[in-house]
């Protein structure tokens, strides 16, 4: 078992220096590369933040809504209130939490499919407000801010999507590394046993909601700021749902490094579809989608452990489940 623990370590380490130096090499590119790279962190960051939700079986389908909500409050606070963009970036995910904290309180009792349509549902509310409320949200036209953040510096521009980034890899490692990850296993498998055991089901599905949904708005703050411009077009488009789906499939769930690769890749093979499919390149992501749940549903980071034959770490070992119980009631 120690082996296989440290060939888990090895491997993770060895994924996150790769990972690293992959997203670093743009500061050695043009501006178009940190511009690309911008966006493909975006996915990124909503990748990782939907993973830590799914762990608990919670399937969201509410990324696009929470993602422009938190544009446009950003904006929003930046244009109509003069609050400097950084700081408004900081508020908009606190205000998103809060929304998220009402919401989930009101549908969190829900599960499967029907948490699911909820959540999307949500989303479409927020497009909906912001479509019509003109005199806050600029209506259908959207907002334009006098100057974007940093004035429009690429590599600044970079620099923070970057470093959001990397806050958000170390949030996905603590709710891994915690007792957060035998909690949402436990709630994953059977409920009934994580209830037995002593598990708050409800206070931590809660929690992980508006934890995922802080980081959520925080992203479209972000992105929002440095575009300059908030629309309910662009900022609730379907891609901050579907795009960064297909990349936690694609590189594999229940884990931080999955959601990295698959954004990496999909990131790099995004950008050549939009050459030469401008106007289709979704129904490849679809049918990523439907190929890997059907033939590759560990993903490419899973395959990877199971060819190296080194345990994928998705769920607690038999040892940890027997002891789940114990350790959770101590630490309640």
């Amino acid at each position: 078992m120690t082996s296989m623990n440290k060939k888990n370590k090895s491997l993770a380490l060895g994924f996150g220096i790769l990972g690293i130096i992959i997203m670093i090499l743009p500061f050695f590119a043009g501006p178009y590369a940190r511009i690309i790279g911008r966006a493909v962190i975006s996915y990124m960051i909503l990748a990782l933040s939907w993973d830590i939700l799914i762990r608990s079986g919670q399937l969201s389908f509410g990324l696009a809504g929470l993602f422009g909500l938190g544009g446009y409050i950003s904006v929003i606070l930046t244009a109509n209130f003069g609050i400097p963009g950084l700081l408004s970036i900081v508020l908009a995910g606190v205000i998103v939490g809060i929304v998220a904290a009402v919401i989930g309180a009101a549908v969190l009792r829900l599960r499967g499919m029907y948490f699911a349509i909820t959540t999307m549902a949500f989303g479409e509310i927020f497009k909906i407000i912001m479509h019509n409320w003109k005199s806050v949200s600029g209506g259908p036209n959207g907002k334009i801010l006098q100057g974007a953040l940093f004035q429009g510096d690429s590599n600044l521009g970079y620099a923070l999507m970057l470093i959001l980034a990397l806050l958000v890899i170390l949030l996905s490692e603590y709710f891994k590394r915690s007792r957060y990850h035998f909690a949402l296993t436990a709630i994953r498998d059977n409920e009934v046993t994580a209830k037995s055991g002593g598990i708050n089901i409800y206070t931590t599905l809660v929690f992980t909601f508006v934890v995922t949904s802080m980081v959520q708005g925080i992203a479209g703050a972000a992105n929002s700021q440095l575009i300059g411009f908030v629309s309910p077009e662009s900022s609730f488009n379907a891609n901050y749902t579907l795009i960064p789906l297909a990349m936690a499939l694609l590189g594999g769930m229940y884990g931080t490094w999955g959601p990295v690769v698959g954004a990496v890749l999909l990131g790099v093979l995004g950008e050549f579809l939009k050459l030469y499919i401008p106007y289709g390149h979704l129904v490849v992501y679809g049918l990523i989608i439907i190929l890997v749940l059907l033939f590759m549903p560990q993903g490419i980071v899973g395959l990877i452990k199971r060819y190296l034959f080194v345990d994928t770490g998705n769920d607690p070992l038999p040892e940890e489940k027997s002891a789940t119980k114990k350790e959770l009631s101590e630490n309640e």
